[in-house]
């Protein structure tokens, strides 16, 4: 059994292409739906049912990966955090006062 080839709106192939393509910048993270991603692989190993684990390891590795990615981001940049944090203080000081 090869690879799992995975097929989504800006996408298609193998999750270590698609890891590598995100990683060079060549895709863009927020492009991908990881929702969708997770359920193609969910029917595959339903219709596997324990033949080969090393593939599902393989799968949460790289999903695991491309959701932290995705996950930072999505997250402000550091301008924008210190910005956040700044206002997030601000309120603070403010609801302690009150």
């Amino acid at each position: 059994m090869g690879k799992i080839c995975y097929k989504l709106d800006a996408f298609e192939g193998p999750l270590d292409l698609l890891l590598y393509l995100i990683s060079k910048n060549k895709l863009d993270i927020l492009d991908i739906n990881i929702f969708e991603l997770i359920g193609q692989y969910s029917a595959h190993i339903d219709a596997m049912r324990g033949q080969n684990m090393e593939i599902a390891s393989e799968f949460l590795e790289m999903a695991s990966r491309l959701v932290y990615i995705k996950s930072v981001s999505l997250l402000p940049k550091h301008e924008e955090a210190e910005e956040l944090k700044r206002e997030l203080s601000g309120q603070l000081l403010e609801y302690q006062e009150w």
